[in-house]
């Protein structure tokens, strides 16, 4: 029973992971269709964000009330009926109006469900379910790519919410096998801190805006890397370009999965430092990768998402490891949401900046907050350890 629970667990990942690469895909062919500059997909990334910070910030909230597996139903469905309202929209303003329910969707059921994960089971657990919302996550955009080669770019929302639904359909089979930890569960978050006392918390605030820094870059790529090589490798066509936005989620199966493996030996930090690194190398390979080719810079994109792969799921695995299990909701939902405040605004921050003097700057723009990252997450977990 315990082993089919954590396979509906890793179907929950990969619903976790399949909306999040569909705009950035979509948006070279949408903003073309909805006749807009290619800016505005910052707007759109910043409502689904803003909407999925309000959700993270309930989380702890609804984790006290609820059990996750009731957090998880309702999230899932409220995705749908997202990407099937952005599938209908007729014009631009209308993807503002189903962005709602498409970010409120996401902040509780990733809260809640990191939550769980991370009181329940191992690290090497953890990279491996995060791998699981990679494969989400590269599944959508060879998803939107086949729709934009034979269809259109409607088809792509449709069709992953119609993978959605069937998730949706295997969690309600799956209700009675969360029965065994509900007491467990049910004991452990009626002890949950609130956010006021959690934030006084030695450490708690810089993990926080190191999670806004991480999540600055990893945003940025979900949603631009098509863009970067639409604007530097014009040349290229529009299906090719579109698939082009699964290089960083596979880049982020790949290197959780390799985590999953030798988590155990290395610990936490370490697979946040190494990861750092590898992060390093892929920007820049693509930094100085020709622009008469795209291979060496797809394979950068590659890296750059091999090295972000566990450093989320570290820095989440360690909520409970250094604040206790009194905090831990409270922290993960707190560096969900400000994880999300990097979602909305960076991208749209870095629209208006590559407008302006090209999007060959995101290599550089990256290494920004990749050292900001670290340097944050070293200074809080020394204060921890004090």
């Amino acid at each position: 029973m315990a082993s089919l629970l954590l396979v509906v667990i890793y179907l929950i990942f990969i619903s976790l992971g399949l909306p999040d690469s569909l705009l950035g895909s979509g948006w070279p062919k949408m903003q073309t269709v909805f006749s807009v500059p290619s800016s505005y997909a910052g707007y759109v990334s910043m409502t689904i964000s803003f909407m999925t910070i309000i959700s993270a910030l309930l989380s702890p909230r609804l984790i006290r009330r609820f059990h996750t597996k009731w957090i998880v139903i309702v999230s899932i469905s409220l995705t749908i009926f997202g990407l099937l309202g952005f599938s209908f929209s007729p014009a631009y303003w209308a993807l503002f109006i189903f962005a709602i329910p498409y970010g409120l969707g996401a902040g509780s059921i990733d809260a809640s469900v990191n939550h769980y994960v991370a009181n329940h089971y191992n690290l090497s657990v953890m990279n491996f379910l995060h791998c699981f919302y990679g494969v989400g996550a590269v599944i959508s955009p060879c998803i939107m790519s086949l729709a934009l080669r034979i269809a259109r770019w409607n088809e792509g929302y449709r069709w992953t919410a119609a993978i959605q639904m069937g998730i949706l359909f295997v969690c309600i089979l799956s209700l009675p096998l969360w029965k065994k930890s509900e007491k467990k569960s049910g004991e452990e978050n009626e002890n949950v801190a609130g956010i006021r006392e959690t934030v006084k918390v030695p450490g708690v605030i810089l993990t926080l805006v190191a999670f806004f820094s991480y999540c600055a870059g990893e945003a940025v790529c979900f949603i631009w890397t098509p863009s970067y090589f639409a604007g530097t490798r014009p040349w290229l066509p529009g299906d090719t370009v579109a698939s082009f936005g699964s290089l960083i989620f596979g880049g982020l199966m790949l290197g959780r999965f390799v985590s999953g493996f030798v988590s155990k030996k290395i610990g936490d930090r370490w697979l946040i430092r190494i990861g750092i690194l590898v992060e390093l190398s892929g920007i820049l390979t693509v930094f100085f990768s020709p622009t008469t080719g795209y291979i060496p810079a797809a394979i950068g994109f590659v890296i750059i998402g091999t090295g972000m792969g566990p450093i989320y799921p570290a820095v989440q695995h360690l909520a409970p490891v250094n604040f206790g299990k009194k905090y831990s909701a409270s922290v993960i939902g707190l560096q969900m949401a400000s994880a999300y405040v990097g979602s909305t605004f960076m991208p749209m921050l870095f629209g208006h900046l590559q407008q302006a003097v090209g999007i060959k700057i995101m290599p550089v723009y990256l290494i920004v907050f990749m050292t900001l990252n670290i340097c944050l997450l070293e200074i809080a977990y020394r204060r921890v350890k004090k």
